[in-house]
């Protein structure tokens, strides 16, 4: 070993053994798992500032992983690849690219669109790019276990992150640990609730032992100095105590009240002019290449890894060589080579490196062009916005808008400028970085004149505010960018109220809509202005989200053949498909948002407009399995871009499903959840749907007088509903408890006021009517009841909603039997229960079940009971499974890795009474068709869930 690598050995060493106990921590946290205990995290977090010990810490982890058997993977992180799409991730994968063949095709596609290798297609759906790379670690760990170290993770490109969290939210059945080290502990995605290892400043004792374990141990007063500026960092202590054996000047020069690193930078820099001129140059060279781990056309470019050239810069440790690796010293030397080299020789650099990669990357040309630019250049501009639209295409929202940026600072011409800074605030909004999309929309109001091109960029950041929790805030930043747009570019302007309907509706506040309203008018009947096909749609679509009841009976009539129309426009579909819900067409409403999300292509992983309500939508036709994807979606794309109001949305909608199941204990937890992340005064939309979930949890336990509280909640104290749209779905339910809890006068006026306002409920009147009397039979004498029951059945729109109208004929069925009507009986509680069995309502298949008996009637096959006693995940699994689909097609569709699949069956075989796969269609097609055999129906053969 030469006399650097022993040195360097000696300080990765020493500062393990001052870190002895995080290191202990992290290594049992990645040991192999011990039969009968609990699966340890997948995801470990190393925080800490610059120099604190992070990579040193993972390398060791690392090294004891690979010696006890395990593969280990990792990407070194760096500033210039944050802006590359992919950049992380490839790194990662890159030793294993060779598995991206063995993924399914759709998978196989996606990864090779997002890494670049392969003809440009469709982009790739962020969700396929998470499973590919869920399935990729799943494969390789049945072979040994993994280890992914993701080094200075805080310079992580994002989809890199999204697809990694995505990844490691569902590693919980394999043995694959994701090691991060990160200096940012709120890092999106990628950082665990609670860091496993955070590396505080060392203390006094801690600094002196490492002080005394280094090749020439400082003493004296340069020992004095050392310790007292490193202030507790590892890696400061290490190259100060290095520099005071160079040299009593470095000590010196180190003395002022700089912080750490700015005193390393400048002992590194020092280095680096101490360095002979060959070897400055190469050192030079290797800091524009700003990677750590040069591609072999990089390598050739610069002096062999062998050259003696390097020997000094390997001294002064400002490299590392070994293992055929070329590396810098730390990130920190890079930093400091880089911005002490003169201007010209790294513009140089830059310059040869943009010729070496013209043919072979066009990204990576375009970056080391821009690099190397002083001034201005149409030319490099149009470079740079071209590699933004291969990112954009990527999924690369954030390289996109970075690039986008950088082109309108290099383009000469002043409107060219502004409209790349536009195109940059708007593809900023799709990384969910309010941070960001503010600052752009700063930079283009500041940089124009143009009133229009400013008022456009305020209203990309309302946009975005409008899945935060700030909605007044960002109510009032659309309305005056549409109020600004209105005269001069009415369809920017309709964006601007169609954002603020979004807001509108998640707000619930009728202030908001009188002012949408009046703008409205003003906008869409703009004279001299010519309104497009799409300008039409926004107009409506502006009413209809706003206030639903007035929406013109045209619309309705048209939204078929409009969504046909926009079969390949995901945009347009999304819209579409929210109008149709909110207008109560919930089966066009689903079929569209089918239609959307399957020809999504790159416009974002972003929830557009109310897209989140596709799992209300789904929820109502009883397609609940669909729903539940839909809430992961919503919430892990909320969660990676810090959206607290669309994480809320996701959590409420989840809770009602959950509460629905009889996951009780789930539903009150993700309620509480999503009202601790939003001001109940500001969103009633998700005051509504987590009250919903909670009373309906309490009623599935028969705690009638808070089931009655918290459907209480959804009105106000007025009795009016609190939301304009989902208030009403609870109605039901709250006089049902009102019934029971003696509560029918508060009820009876709260049915009252929505009975008056049918009049003026436009569309929304004959699902308004059913629930009115569907509240009215329980409410009403004896004597009554029955006819507000079969006014309410017989009505067209409660049989579009399966498990409303499953519950309706429960209420139904319990009245007649507590009548002694045990005939009458029977039939709707057969068809109730079948109902709710094929949905997995477990609580109302047991209430069910229990009428039933008491009116003398079993329920059918013992089959269901067998299913019921697996969990939501396992039912969909086994459905899936039953028809045929491998392991590897399950995990896509329900976004699983195959070896959480095998484990899922594993456990649901038992519970089911199986031994074999083969006998899983039975078991389904004897669940599926037990209560339809009783009501006389018959059943089409075995198809794919709704899930799929």
């Amino acid at each position: 070993m030469d006399e650097h690598a022993a040195t360097t050995a000696v300080d990765r060493d020493s500062r393990t053994v001052v870190r002895e106990e995080e290191l202990h921590r992290l290594l049992a946290a990645v040991g192999p798992q011990r039969p009968g205990t609990r699966r340890k995290d997948a995801l470990l977090t190393v925080v800490g500032m610059p120099g604190a010990g992070k990579t040193t810490l993972a390398e060791a982890v690392a090294d004891r992983f690979a010696a006890d058997g395990g593969r280990v993977l990792r990407a070194d992180c760096s500033p210039s690849e944050t802006d590359l799409a992919f950049s992380c991730l490839h790194q990662l994968l890159r030793p294993i690219r060779k598995d991206i063949d063995a993924l399914p095709p759709r998978q196989r596609e996606a990864l090779h669109t997002a890494f670049g290798l392969t003809e440009r297609g469709e982009a790739p759906d962020p969700m396929l790019i998470g499973i590919a790379v869920l399935t990729m670690l799943s494969d390789r760990a049945a072979e040994q276990p993994l280890l992914l170290v993701v080094d200075d993770a805080q310079w992580a490109d994002s989809v890199s992150v999204d697809a990694l969290s995505f990844a490691a939210r569902r590693l919980a059945d394999e043995p694959v640990t994701l090691l991060v080290a990160t200096r940012d502990s709120a890092l999106r995605g990628l950082v665990a609730r609670e860091p496993a290892v955070t590396l505080e400043p060392l203390g006094r004792g801690a600094a002196e032992r490492l002080l005394d374990l280094q090749p020439q141990v400082p003493t004296g007063l340069t020992r004095v100095r050392v310790l007292d500026q490193a202030e507790g960092n590892p890696l400061a202590l290490v190259e100060l105590a290095r520099a005071g054996a160079y040299s009593d000047d470095a000590t010196r020069a180190a003395d002022g009240p700089l912080p750490v690193t700015d005193r390393l930078e400048r002992l590194y820099a020092g280095r680096l002019a101490a360095l002979p001129e060959g070897t400055r140059r190469a050192v030079v060279r290797l800091a524009a290449v700003n990677t750590e781990d040069p591609s072999l056309a990089v390598l050739s470019w610069l002096p062999d890894i062998a050259d003696p050239v390097w020997a000094p810069a390997e001294e002064a440790g400002l490299v590392r060589r070994g293992a055929g690796r070329l590396r810098h010293g730390h990130p920190l030397s890079r930093l400091a080579v880089y911005h002490a080299a003169p201007a010209e020789e790294r513009r140089a650099a830059h310059l040869e490196l943009a010729e070496l990669f013209r043919d072979q990357d066009p990204d990576r040309h375009a970056w080391h062009l821009a690099a190397a630019t002083v001034g201005v250049s149409a030319r490099v501009s149009a470079a740079l916005e071209d590699s933004a639209d291969r990112a954009r295409h990527r999924s690369g929202f954030a390289a996109a808008a970075h690039m986008l940026e950088r082109a309108a600072d290099l383009h000469p011409d002043r409107g060219q400028s502004t409209r790349l800074l536009g195109a940059a605030t708007r593809t900023a909004v799709l990384t969910g970085r309010l941070d960001l999309v503010e600052r752009l929309a700063a930079r283009t109001r500041a940089d124009t004149d143009d009133a229009t091109a400013a008022a456009y960029a305020a209203l990309q950041v309302g946009r975005l505010m409008a899945l935060t929790t700030s909605h007044s805030a960002a109510f009032g930043q659309l309305m005056r960018s549409a109020a600004a747009l209105a005269d001069r570019a009415p369809g920017p302007a309709l964006e601007a109220l169609a954002a603020a309907a979004v807001v509108r509706f998640y707000s619930g506040d009728v202030t908001q809509l009188h002012e949408i309203e009046r703008l409205l008018t003003r906008t869409s009947a703009h004279p001299g202005h010519v309104y497009g096909e799409r300008e039409k749609l926004l107009a409506g679509w502006v009413g209809s989200v706003a206030r639903p009841e007035a929406a013109e009976p045209h619309l309705a009539l048209r939204l078929p053949a409009l969504a046909a129309r926009a079969r390949e426009e995901p945009e347009t579909l999304t819209l579409l498909a929210v109008a149709a819900w909110l207008l109560d067409e919930t089966e066009l409403a689903a079929r569209t948002f089918d239609d959307a999300f399957a020809s999504w292509t790159s416009h974002g992983p972003l929830p557009d407009g109310l897209g989140g309500v596709a799992a209300l939508a789904y929820l109502e036709q009883g397609r609940w399995a669909r729903a539940q994807t839909a809430c992961t979606e919503l919430a892990a794309v909320a969660s990676r871009a810090g959206l607290d109001h669309a994480s809320a949305c996701a959590a409420a909608t989840e809770a009602l499903l959950r509460a629905l199941r009889g996951d009780l204990a789930g539903a009150r937890s993700r309620a509480r959840y999503a009202l601790s992340l939003v001001d109940p005064r500001e969103s009633r939309s998700v005051l509504a749907l987590a009250h919903r979930a909670l009373g309906t949890a309490a009623t599935a336990e028969g705690d009638h007088e808070t089931a009655y509280r918290h459907y209480r909640a959804v009105f106000d104290d007025q009795g009016h509903p609190a939301h304009y749209h989902l208030s009403y779905p609870v109605l039901p339910e709250l006089a049902a408890s009102a019934a029971r809890e003696g509560r029918q006068q508060e009820a009876t006026r709260i049915v009252d006021g929505v009975e008056e306002s049918l009049a003026d409920a436009g569309l929304l009147a004959p699902r308004r009517t059913a629930l009115v009397r569907l509240s009215r039979a329980v409410l009403a004498p004896a004597d009554e009841a029955e006819r507000h029951f079969t006014a309410a059945l017989e009505t067209p729109v409660l049989g579009r909603r399966p498990f409303e109208r499953a519950q309706a004929l429960l209420a139904y069925g319990e009245w007649l039997r507590r009548r002694r009507r045990i005939a009458d009986a029977r039939p709707p509680l057969i068809e109730a229960e079948a109902v709710f069995r094929r949905l997995a309502a477990q609580p109302w298949v047991a209430r069910a079940q229990s009428e039933l008996r008491a009116a003398g009637t079993r329920s059918g096959t013992a089959a269901p009971d067998a299913l019921a006693a697996l969990t939501p995940q396992q039912q969909h699994i086994v459905r899936l499974a039953a028809l045929g689909l491998t392991n590897r097609e399950v995990a896509e569709k329900l976004y699983l890795s195959p070896r959480t699949v095998s484990s899922h069956l594993y456990r649901a075989f038992p519970k089911l009474g199986i031994t074999s796969r083969a006998q899983l269609r039975d078991v389904v097609e004897g669940t599926v068709s037990g209560a339809d055999a009783e009501t006389g129906r018959q059943r089409p053969p075995l198809s794919a869930p709704e899930s799929s």
